[in-house]
C-alpha cells in the first residue's frame, strides 16, 4: 500500500513538473525571449547554483505600435530546480522543482520588432527571490517600464494587460 502511494506521489511530481514546461511552450514568442534573456542574466550570477524554470505569468501585456514594433512587458515567476544551473536545456524540462527554495518574481520589458528584441531602449530585467520583493521595488519596475514605452512615443505598456 504504501509503494503504491509513493509511487501515485512520483507519478503526480513528475507530471506538474512535464505541466511547468508545457507552461512555457504555450507563450507566444514574443514573451519566450523576454523569459529567456531573464533566465540567462540569472544565471549569469555567481552566487547561482541551480536551474530555475519558467512557473507561470503573473501579468503580461503587449503594445503594438506600427511598423511590427511591440512594447512588451512580462511579469512572471522562475522556480529554482535540483539540477545544477549548467543544465542543458535539452535535460532541463526533467529537472524537478525545489519546494525548499522561494520563486525568483521577474520583470521585464523591451521593445521587439520582427519578434527579436530591439535596441534602443535597452531591454530591462529585473529578478528577485519573492519574499524579498518590495512595494517600492514593483513601483520603480512599474515606472521603469512606463518611461521606456512612453519615451517612444508608444502608449503607455501597462495600459493593457493581456494576462
Amino acid at each position: 500500500m504504501a509503494g503504491g502511494l509513493l509511487l501515485l506521489l512520483c507519478a503526480g511530481a513528475a507530471l506538474l513538473s512535464v505541466k511547468a514546461q508545457d507552461v512555457y511552450e504555450e507563450l507566444p514568442e514574443n514573451f519566450k525571449i523576454g523569459v529567456d534573456l531573464a533566465l540567462e542574466q540569472l544565471n549569469s550570477h555567481a552566487w547561482v547554483h541551480h536551474h530555475f524554470r519558467f512557473l507561470r505569468s503573473v501579468g503580461k501585456s503587449e503594445i503594438e505600435s506600427g511598423f511590427g514594433v511591440k512594447y512588451i512587458y512580462h511579469h512572471f515567476y522562475l522556480k529554482p530546480t535540483r539540477c545544477s544551473k549548467r543544465t542543458t536545456e535539452s535535460s532541463a524540462e526533467r529537472c524537478p522543482f525545489r519546494n525548499d527554495r522561494p520563486v525568483m518574481d521577474c520583470g521585464v520589458c523591451y521593445k521587439t520588432a520582427a519578434d527579436q528584441i530591439e535596441s534602443p531602449p535597452k531591454p530591462y530585467v529585473h529578478c528577485i527571490q519573492k519574499p524579498r520583493l518590495t512595494e517600492e521595488m514593483k513601483t520603480t519596475r512599474l515606472e521603469h517600464c512606463k518611461k521606456m514605452s512612453y519615451n517612444s512615443g508608444a502608449p503607455t505598456l501597462l495600459a493593457v494587460s493581456t494576462g
